[in-house]
Order: structure tokens, then sequence, then C-alpha cells
């Protein structure tokens, strides 16, 4: 599947694949190892088309296991870029806060209803994900329902700033954000034109 990946997109485009549910949410960063090293070993296959893994934090995960996290950190091989997102708002803490710069990981930017909208990054790449409400949008996701003209533009305004810095920018839509993840990726997109460098 993998090598499908690779086959089937330009040379230029780059994946960042989530890290899956069974070590992020069923063992909850617990006995990962074999695991993960199962799971670098095919994403490696990208080479340099591999950006970062995302580590979503189950929504149930206080931020009580904050060293489960730095110990996966710590433990995880350094040659892989991790974007972290969290799902509960005591994790936007100060010791969290310190946690992504000294381990080179940052935190996803995520635009999702329940959560603050942080816009910190902490080293040279971020990772923008814009998440829907659940109830918000029945299970057709054919075409945009939802205007979110006032949310794209804050995003805008953001990656406009992060580009002047030189940073490595991932953004991803899903459908519950406006009803068509597509749809809102290329809207977003086209937005960006007169933003984007291009090269």
């Amino acid at each position: 599947m993998v090598d499908a990946w690779e086959a089937t997109t330009p040379e230029d485009f780059r994946f960042a694949p989530k890290v899956p549910q069974v070590i992020s949410h069923e063992r909850r960063l617990q006995d990962w190892a074999g695991e993960l090293a199962m799971l670098l070993d095919v994403m490696r296959r990208l080479e340099s088309r591999l950006g970062p893994l995302v580590l979503q934090i189950d929504a149930g995960v206080r931020v009580e296991s904050l060293p489960v996290l730095a110990a996966f950190l710590v433990g995880s091989p350094k040659d892989i870029r991790y974007a972290v997102e969290i799902r509960r708002p005591g994790w936007l803490c100060d010791e969290f806060s310190q946690l992504p710069k000294k381990h080179k990981v940052v935190l996803v930017l995520a635009d999702l209803n329940y959560m603050p909208k942080p816009d910190k990054v902490t080293i040279n790449f971020t990772s923008i994900r814009l998440l829907g409400k659940r109830g918000d949008i029945p299970d057709d996701f054919s075409r945009i329902r939802l205007d979110r003209e006032r949310e794209l533009k804050l995003w805008s305004e953001r990656i406009r700033i992060y580009i002047q810095r030189r940073f490595e920018i991932f953004v991803f839509a899903n459908n519950r954000f406006q009803g068509h993840g597509p749809a809102t990726a290329w809207t977003f997109l086209t937005g960006l034109s007169g933003i984007l460098p291009t090269s």
C-alpha cells in the first residue's frame, strides 16, 4: 500500500500519516516499541517524501499522562518527526508547552470546536488540522454544507506568517469541517494563491 502511495503521487508530494490507534488509543503509548518499529519500517520506504507522523492523544487521556508521552518521545527513533495532537484543553499548560521544543516535535494546530486554537510553532515545521464537530454534518460528505470562511481566513493569515518564517506546513481538512474535505482543501489552497511560494 505504501509503495502504491509513492507510485501514484508527484515527486514533491509529502505524506504525514497518523500513528495507528493501536499505539495511541488502545495501548495509550504503553508497550509500543514493537508496533512502532513495524510502522516505521514500512513508512521509511517513503524516504524524503515522509513528513511528520501525527500522534493523536485520545480525548480520554488527561494531562497527568504527560510523563507517558515524554517517555514515548524519548524512546522513539530520532530520524522521525512527530506532530502531537491533543484533544483536551487541560493539556495546554506550562508543563506541556515545554515538551514539544524539548523533543523537537510540534503541537498540531487543530481547529476543533471545543478546543482553543493555538498558533505557537516550536520548530521549523507545523501541522494544521481543520476538524469539524461530528454532529454538525450528516454522513453525506458530497458537498460543502457549512460556511467556514472566517476560520479559513484566520488560518490563511497565520500561514502567511509561517511562510515568511520559512516553515514547512502540513494542512489537513476532514469532511466534518465543512462537509467535503477535498473541497475545503481546494478552497483553502485557492485562497493562498497569492501567499504560497512558487518554488
